[in-house]
């Protein structure tokens, strides 16, 4: 699995932000570890967070010294800042894999950690949200271009579109939902885009 540009900068960003709370990468390494063990299971990444905050709670009792209980925190507020319930298991897995060793490249890499800079990023996506964001990354999109679109539901004046296999959105078609038949393969005009260079809007152009 490959990250996109988006999930490599949230590596960094927790990278960054671990190793100038002086975390030892070790332990990250280890809650990669147990995220591998549930990763099949249903609610995964709920499940990864609760455990986060288990070990933050119990910390005293199962950490080595008080420095190890400082560690789980850091862990479980940095991850809680980028992941959610709803986050991909599998992203995230991937991510921290390579926080780890993120940290040890920021640690060994002799600039001052004080001097290096966050980027400021989002949370992750859901996996649905994941595979929008890659095919935004390899499409150009622009307002007024017009792209193929498969209706895949009618219900009233509101029809879905689905674009490129991923994309899905909802417009209210007046005009056009009585003549479009679910299934049909149409094509739509970019009304909008969001900030991030995805689609916001459409509107049938035939």
């Amino acid at each position: 699995m490959n990250l996109t540009d988006k999930q490599w900068e949230i590596a960094h960003a927790i990278a960054i932000e671990l190793v100038q709370e002086n975390t030892d990468a070790n332990e990250v390494s280890k809650t990669v570890a147990y995220l591998r063990t549930i990763i099949d299971k249903n609610n995964a990444t709920s499940t990864f967070l609760t455990y986060l905050k288990v070990l933050v709670k119990e910390g005293k009792m199962i950490g080595h010294s008080k420095q190890t209980s400082e560690y789980y925190s850091s862990i479980n507020d940095t991850c809680n800042q980028y992941f959610k319930a709803n986050s991909d298991p599998q992203t995230i897995l991937q991510i921290l894999g390579w926080v780890s060793r993120l940290m040890k490249y920021y640690n060994n890499s002799g600039v001052p950690i004080g001097g290096i800079s966050a980027p400021v990023v989002t949370v992750v996506e859901s996996a649905r949200q994941a595979e929008i964001a890659k095919v935004t990354e390899s499409q150009e999109f622009k307002e007024g271009d017009i792209i193929e679109a498969k209706v895949t539901k009618i219900n009233g004046n509101k029809v879905t579109y689905e674009i490129l296999g991923v994309i899905k959105i909802t417009e209210k078609e007046p005009k056009k939902a009585s003549l479009l038949q679910e299934g049909q393969e149409v094509k739509v005009k970019i009304g909008a885009l969001k900030e991030d260079g995805s689609i916001k809007s459409v509107k049938c152009a035939e």
